[in-house]
């Protein structure tokens, strides 16, 4: 088969789980099944792109000319590449994990959701591989709309409130200032396919691009930028395996990607640097990292917690790209896969602490590290990845966004960056720790006999979802060791 239909089959595959997965909602096994071999061929089909785009071959598609010079396309780029390769890998492990955590919690309209969950996917290939801005606007708005209904699952006034807030920041600032900062692209440079190095000609004015930049950083919601995050701890009135897909595979991460793509082949490294607004940018970002993790920090549900350290994590993703250095696009895009193991891991062990444990808030999770040893030792590990110290692969992003600070000679912001990662370790480290080393609140007003031990009964999540979470904690670790093939692509996309 060529790479260009591969590339294709790519957008193909979400497409027919869909079907698959609707023809066969009764038969709860068999969708599941559909739905773990549309994600594992989906992953095998995007690994095939991998040496040949390294070796150098285009591979591009057309699909349909919708003005003159602008076409619905795509072709496979380095960093396009590069998460697509996460997010269809992280799809085979929310799967599974799903599979578990629908039916120890007894979730209803289960074909549904795994249905919503494939075009999302299916989403984020467009995302990934979109030649052009238009194309990717278009798949951009498709993630918000079929990610709707899963934010709305549960289907309670809570579940309806939180999704008004998750559609209305979204569609807001998509419609609001993403468009309007691809049509103004449109008429400055007459293009808006991707380009090594940029787009715009050297005459461009200034304070022109200044306004662009910002409407991209601001239309770009999914990215959680600061005063636009909202949307964020509103949806975690979500299932966990949506707040996964939400936080790790494919909604923040698209919103990231988008601008890190946006900075680097729209606008290019040398006009980022010459752009008045960058620095009032880069600080905005700097501020949504430390006071994320402010806010974080106060949070006592530990869904809350973690989708607030997501907006201070993705505030570094932002900030990399911003720096506008060759070290801070590498620990911005190494970090989008860091945090993606990290974050989905944690989000997996909040899942099944709720199905096993029942528990919701940091402080009944004392003690808890003796009724769910796995548990809670991939938290740990998951932690220290988003923290970015070993034995973990965090510590190369976070190394290259200091270094990115470094060549910038951004003082401020590498202070910055490590207050957060001190408030990082505040607010995710004592979680495992106290699992582990302090007596539950049950067992410290236990006197003794027999009910002493019984909260130390060991009750972990069902197989599915435990396979699913020591798998992304692994990956946690292995990505210290083997980041070689996620730094290949990097350096070849930038």
């Amino acid at each position: 088969m060529s790479t260009s239909n591969l590339l294709q089959l790519t957008l193909l595959i979400p497409v027919l789980a869909l079907v698959g997965i609707q023809l066969t909602a009764r038969w709860e096994n068999v969708r599941e099944a559909i739905s773990l071999i549309a994600a594992s061929t989906l992953f095998f089909t995007v690994t095939q792109l991998y040496q040949p785009m390294l070796d150098g071959q285009v591979i591009g598609a057309y699909w349909l000319d919708i003005l003159p010079g602008l076409a619905l396309s795509f072709r496979v780029e380095p960093l396009g590449l590069m998460f697509a390769l996460v997010a269809s890998f992280l799809w085979i492990i929310t799967t599974l994990y799903a599979i578990g955590y629908m039916r120890g919690h007894g979730e209803k309209n289960q074909a549904r959701f795994f249905g919503l969950f494939a075009v999302s996917i299916g989403a984020v290939m467009g995302i990934a591989f979109a030649e052009n801005l238009f194309t990717l606007f278009i798949f951009y708005e498709v993630l918000t709309l079929c990610t709707y209904p899963l934010v709305t699952h549960a289907g309670t006034d809570k579940a309806r409130a939180g999704g008004r807030v998750y559609l209305g920041i979204l569609l807001g600032t998509s419609v609001g200032f993403f468009l309007l900062a691809i049509i103004t692209t449109w008429l400055l440079a007459g293009t808006l396919s991707f380009k090594e190095g940029g787009i715009f000609s050297p005459g461009t004015s200034l304070t022109l691009l200044s306004v662009l930049l910002g409407l991209f950083v601001f239309g770009v919601g999914k990215a959680a930028i600061m005063p636009f995050h909202r949307w964020l701890p509103a949806a975690m009135v979500a299932p966990t395996p949506v707040s996964a897909l939400l936080h790790a595979v494919a909604v923040v991460k698209a919103g990231v990607f988008v601008l890190l793509k946006i900075c680097l082949l729209i606008f290019g490294l040398d006009t980022l640097q010459a752009i008045p607004a960058t620095e009032w940018l880069l600080y905005l970002a700097g501020i949504s990292i430390l006071l994320a993790s402010i806010i974080a920090l106060r949070q006592q549900n530990l869904k809350k917690r973690l989708a607030y350290s997501t907006v201070s994590q993705l505030g570094y993703i932002t900030l990399g790209a911003l720096l506008a250095t060759s070290a801070g696009m590498t620990g911005s895009a190494l970090h989008i896969v860091m945090h993606a193991f990290g974050k989905i891991t944690l989000f997996f062990c909040a899942g099944a602490i709720l199905v096993a444990a029942h528990k919701t808030e940091v402080h009944q999770l004392r003690g808890l590290g003796r009724q769910m040893p796995v548990t809670m030792t991939a938290f740990l590990v998951a932690s220290l990845c988003i923290i970015g110290i070993p034995p973990t692969g965090g510590t190369w992003s976070k190394w290259y966004l200091m270094l990115g600070t470094f060549e910038a000679q951004q003082w401020i912001l590498m202070g910055l960056l490590m207050i957060s990662s001190l408030l990082s370790i505040a607010y995710l480290l004592p979680i495992p720790l106290r699992a582990f080393f302090s007596r539950s609140e049950q067992d410290a007003d236990v006197t003794g006999g027999p009910d002493a031990t019984a909260t130390s009964v060991i009750k972990e999540a069902p197989l599915p979802s435990l396979i699913a979470l020591g798998i992304t904690a692994t990956g946690c670790i292995y990505l210290l060791l083997f980041p070689d093939a996620f730094y290949q692509l990097i350096k070849a996309g930038i």
